[in-house]
């Protein structure tokens, strides 16, 4: 007998039509601001403000409510923010993903991901070749996180060794830490790698395979593909906005 929890299924009512979204209950704090969001009202009235063709829908940006001409309106300005909760390879970017929208790594090096916007994925297909490279760069991520990690725990040392004068130990310290991050990073490989199951999803039904490790995947469509489809093929201005606005608004239907 399965004794999995339900996960909460939203709707997400739009000018096109409906979407019907399922959240993850591993990811609680963003399932749980969703729908206490949804539950508030807050999402009514809302647009979905920047499309791009073969890769997303975006919205949630409060600044959209009553926004007569939405070509004309400003960058976003940076608002309330949730932590991350990334779960890949658990979750990942495939076609349908809902997920986090959030600002970018300079300003936020722990990817918290916006409060309030998100982002459903549409995508493109992804082949080996691309993914192979993609794993590639997340394993050299993986190993300067790695790296960085060690070297901030003996910062004192090192100042210590600068003090002192002495480089060659200084030298012989940061060759031990990028053994030990090559050796970490490859025992922690499951981390960064997809599953076969997951390149077929991106071989076959397309993603944002580069997203993946880097944004909160927080639920899945499932049902209303067709309707983001129109969404996303909306006439759009040069900034990715809508001409006409495309409202929404998000109703809780199980919880």
């Amino acid at each position: 007998m399965c004794n999995k929890p339900k996960e909460p299924i939203v709707v997400i009512q739009t000018t096109y039509g409906n979407i019907k979204v399922k959240l993850y209950n591993e990811t609680p704090i963003h399932r749980d601001n969703f729908l206490k969001l949804a539950e508030e009202g807050f999402y009514k009235d809302l647009t979905f403000h920047r499309i791009i063709k073969d890769f997303m829908i975006q919205g949630g940006d409060p600044k959209s409510r009553n926004n007569p001409d939405t070509s004309t309106e400003e960058d976003t300005v940076k608002g309330e923010t949730i932590p991350a909760e990334i779960r890949f390879p658990l979750y990942f970017h495939k076609r349908g993903a809902l997920a986090a929208a959030r600002w970018g790594d300079a300003e936020n090096p722990e990817k918290a991901s916006d409060a309030s916007q998100f982002y459903i994925v549409t995508g493109e297909l992804a082949f080996d070749n691309k993914l192979n490279e993609l794993e590639k760069q997340r394993f050299e991520r993986l190993k300067q996180s790695i790296y960085n990690r060690l070297q901030s725990a003996n910062m004192d040392t090192i100042k210590s060794l600068y003090k002192e004068g002495n480089r060659s130990k200084i030298t012989e310290l940061r060759e031990e830490w990028r053994n030990e991050s090559e050796k970490e990073a490859n025992e922690r490989k499951s981390e960064i790698l997809y599953t076969e199951d997951q390149r077929e999803w991106y071989k076959t039904r397309g993603g944002a395979p580069h997203l993946d490790n880097e944004y909160t995947v927080f639920g899945e469509v499932i049902e209303g593909m067709d309707v983001i489809a129109k969404i996303e093929n909306a006439k759009m201005n040069e900034k990715d906005k809508p001409l006409k606005n495309i409202f929404m608004n998000v109703v809780v239907l199980e919880k």
